[in-house]
């Protein structure tokens, strides 16, 4: 593979990776927002909170994608 494909991947991770950390952001809005209104919306909270976990799992599979090994 040469460097002109590898800057390619890697930007595509990296745009990526700020998607998603926007999506987990928004998730995290809508979780506080419908805590506040109180014990009706928790199905949905949870539904959103599983969903934010795994948003936060591509983010940390991405961002070790990202972060070259070190062999000590």
């Amino acid at each position: 593979m040469n460097s002109t494909n590898e800057l390619s991947r890697e930007e595509q991770l990296r745009v990526k990776l700020a998607v998603l950390r926007q999506q987990h952001r928004d998730l995290d809005e809508a979780i506080s927002a419908l805590q506040a209104q109180g014990a009706m919306a928790q199905l949905t909270v949870q539904r959103l909170k599983k969903q934010k976990l795994q948003l936060k799992d591509q983010i940390a599979r991405i961002e070790d994608e990202l972060t070259p090994d070190i062999i000590a």
